[in-house]
């Protein structure tokens, strides 16, 4: 950063007001920082060609910048967290565009599933896969050049999507900048399906993806509820390299007695030193986010999935990134509301994870 450039970012920090209302002139949470300012940025990717229930997550990140607005700042863990300096990339227009004339094709594709596959439209559809798969290979590109500068330019990263398919380019700019990680997914689902539907970069398919990259070493899975029977099997033959902590286990320990902290305990032990976390918000009770494409009755409280992350960072591990997934704005702003807020929360706790930020030490 020139000198210039940084006396434009002190004059900011000095006159930004973090009790005022959320200014709409300004960035994400109305904060005053561009990307080239900020230590941590969130890249939107509006992207949802493959879902295969209920569409509008690529509306998500537009939904949750104007939610942004009406967030408080003020974290008694983190008092000063907005000082560290927190921003939002535009949205490529390009990818929200090829999702917008993709998805319709994808979706009378999976109508065509359904419907059994009648042989005498057979030469219409049976190319459908392989042509969107050329596109989801250049949304990886994309993600992965996209990030990856970023990376290099000192950044902390934050993809926000879009359906769960998004941040696969970004693990594999982490892969090539880190020997060894692991994934945290806070998730209704496991993602673990080979080209689920005949899309190789379906959001069902997002961490049986991510796990052909050899620098990941661990993933672990919380809040699952929903599974199928190859699934189950993929996972009983990792040999250990998936670690499930389905919604079932986690509730019949806690109606037995046991604590939350507890349950968090014996996740984080499962992780190595360096963590990706990828949210999908279906994870959380369907209440706090009832217009995502996929809901399934159950799952994690708000508080439990934060005090899951601020367990992580305080355990001395590193967060190198995360994304958040899945928020589709629906019939209410509920949705970006509470996306905005987790959001923010996990870019924070990011930053302490990564140096950029000091928290109280209010948790043992």
């Amino acid at each position: 950063m020139t000198d210039s450039a940084k006396s434009s970012l002190e004059q900011k920090l000095a006159n930004f007001d973090p009790n005022a209302l959320g200014d709409s002139a300004g960035g994400i949470y109305g904060l005053p920082f561009t990307p080239e300012e900020a230590q941590v940025v969130v890249v939107p990717v509006p992207w949802e060609v493959t879902v295969s229930y209920r569409a509008g997550t690529a509306e998500g990140p537009a939904a949750i910048r104007e939610a942004s607005l009406q967030v408080d700042l003020y974290d008694p863990d983190l008092p000063d967290a907005w000082r560290m300096g927190l921003a939002m990339e535009e949205p490529d227009e390009q990818i929200a565009a090829q999702s917008l004339e993709l998805r319709p094709t994808a979706e009378e594709y999976i109508g065509w599933l359904e419907d059994g596959e009648p042989e005498e439209t057979h030469a219409t559809f049976s190319e459908v896969p392989a042509r969107i798969g050329v596109q989801g290979k250049a949304l990886l590109e994309w993600l992965k050049a996209k990030t990856g500068a970023l990376l290099d330019a000192g950044k902390g990263v934050v993809v926000l999507g879009g359906d769960h398919s998004t941040p696969l380019g970004y693990m594999h700019a982490l892969a090539e900048r880190h020997e060894e990680f692991g994934i945290l997914q806070i998730d209704a689902h496991c993602d673990l399906r080979p080209a689920y539907e005949g899309f190789e970069y379906s959001h069902a398919s997002i961490m049986y993806n991510a796990l052909k990259l050899p620098q990941v070493k661990k993933l672990v899975q919380v809040g699952i509820r929903d599974y199928c029977q190859q699934e189950a099997e993929f996972i009983e033959q990792s040999n250990g390299r998936v670690a499930l902590f389905a919604d079932r286990f986690l509730q019949a320990e806690m109606l037995g007695g046991k604590s939350w902290k507890k349950e968090c305990k014996k996740i984080i032990a499962q992780l190595p030193s360096k963590v990706y976390v990828s949210f999908d918000i279906d994870g959380l009770d369907p209440k706090l986010c009832p217009g995502t494409g996929t809901p399934v009755p159950g799952g994690l409280e708000f508080e439990q999935a934060l005090y899951l992350l601020r367990m992580v960072v305080r355990s001395g591990r590193t967060i190198i990134g995360c994304d958040l997934n899945e928020v589709a704005p629906g019939d209410t702003e509920w949705n970006a509301i509470v996306g905005a807020r987790l959001l923010y929360h996990m870019a924070n706790w990011m930053g302490v994870s990564q140096g950029r930020l000091k928290a109280r030490p209010t948790e043992k």
